[in-house]
């Protein structure tokens, strides 16, 4: 009898509740039991998952790895798929071995040159990768020089911080101020050069940004699964384009994110997005994780989660090629069940509106409907 695999998500994006569910609907039938830790009640990952616990706050990264080893031989993790502190974690990969856990993520020498987008832009670029011109910026004259080298070359200047991810802190500079047509729609990421220069001028500390040009679409990500032998199994491009989305297997955007998947090692799960310059692809950024849209190679044929599960295990899957490719399509919101919460919550209950306190949360194993195991 072949025995279930237990997989650990900690602080993973709402998103890989789909993740979740192909890693429960894999093609060999196997069981799977997943554990989430997360910091965010009202996160849709606890409440998908067969077990989990809240992420304990304020820890160092050193700290967390403790934490995330004594998670593994307690629960008797087979699989551990770090998101938060994924560098400190990768870091002491032979602790978590000689727990018996394997680590779906890449070598800490791969996390660290994409960690940080200045030193990925130098690295790929070094390897034959185009990458668009780029000036990292600390203060306001530094922003001002490259804003205005952009726009002499024709460029539209954007900027996001050196490291993050999820395009958190994206903007786009603009010289017109705000309008009302603005205030009356949408907000947007444009945002007027003088507030951004006075922001800069007045912060307690240095800014750490990424200027460059606003790149055009289509915008295609390349989701690759590697094995620690640097030799890509899978690499498909999922392309965006306003609000269509398809894939493409064109080499355009397959043969580079090889290159860089193979050329550093991202073993595992990784994604590589592009956008165009100038009538060419050039990078755009590098996720040395599981990208949050993974699970739309589903239209494909493909199960990715499950593929890289099994390499994770070292049960190699070979070169994997999609059946087929999916027809265009569109990405919409729907429902997900969360845990039930601690705090009142007001109902309305046989004609009087009250605060009703709800059940604790639950952390023991769950069936797939929720129920008690």
């Amino acid at each position: 009898m072949v025995s279930r695999v237990r997989v650990w998500l900690n602080r993973t994006y709402a998103e890989n509740v789909f993740f979740m569910d192909q890693l429960r609907r894999n093609p060999d039938d196997r069981a799977v039991e997943i554990h989430a830790t997360h910091g965010d009640p009202d996160s849709p990952v606890p409440a998908a998952a067969d077990t989990c616990e809240p992420e304990p706050e304020g820890l160092s990264p050193a700290a967390y790895v403790e934490y995330a080893l004594a998670q593994c031989e307690r629960r008797g993790i087979d699989v551990f798929v770090p998101r938060l502190h994924q560098a400190a974690i990768v870091a002491h990969r032979a602790e978590f071995e000689a727990a018996g856990t394997a680590l779906l993520a890449p070598p800490p020498e791969a996390v660290a040159v994409f960690h940080d987008k200045v030193i990925a832009y130098e690295a790929v670029q070094a390897i034959g990768v185009p990458v668009p011109p780029w000036w990292r910026v600390r203060t306001a004259d530094e922003l001002v020089a490259a804003v205005e080298e952009l726009e002499a070359r024709g460029y539209r200047a954007c900027f996001k911080p050196a490291s993050g991810a999820g395009g958190v802190g994206f903007r786009v500079i603009t010289r017109a101020p705000v309008s009302l047509a603005q205030l009356s729609g949408f907000p947007s990421p444009y945002v007027p050069l003088g507030p951004v220069l006075d922001a800069v001028r007045e912060a307690d500390e240095p800014v750490d940004w990424l200027v460059m040009p606003r790149l055009e679409q289509p915008e295609v990500s390349v989701d690759c699964l590697t094995g620690t032998d640097n030799r890509v199994r899978l690499a498909v491009g999922r392309t965006k384009n306003g609000r269509r989305r398809g894939f493409t297997l064109h080499e355009q955007w397959l043969e580079p994110a090889r290159r860089i998947a193979e050329g550093f090692g991202l073993h595992h799960l990784s994604n590589i997005q592009f956008r165009m310059l100038d009538g060419r692809p050039v990078l755009m950024d590098v996720n040395t994780r599981p990208a949050g849209g993974l699970h739309q190679l589903a239209l494909c044929g493909v199960n990715a989660p499950w593929a890289a599960v099994r390499l994770a295990l070292g049960e190699d899957p070979g070169e994997m090629t999609p059946p087929f490719l999916g027809r265009d399509y569109t990405v919409v919101s729907g429902p997900r069940p969360l845990l039930p919460v601690t705090l009142p919550q007001q109902r309305a209950d046989a004609g009087t509106l009250g605060a009703v306190p709800a059940p604790a949360p639950s952390v023991e194993p769950r069936t797939a409907t929720g129920a008690p195991a």
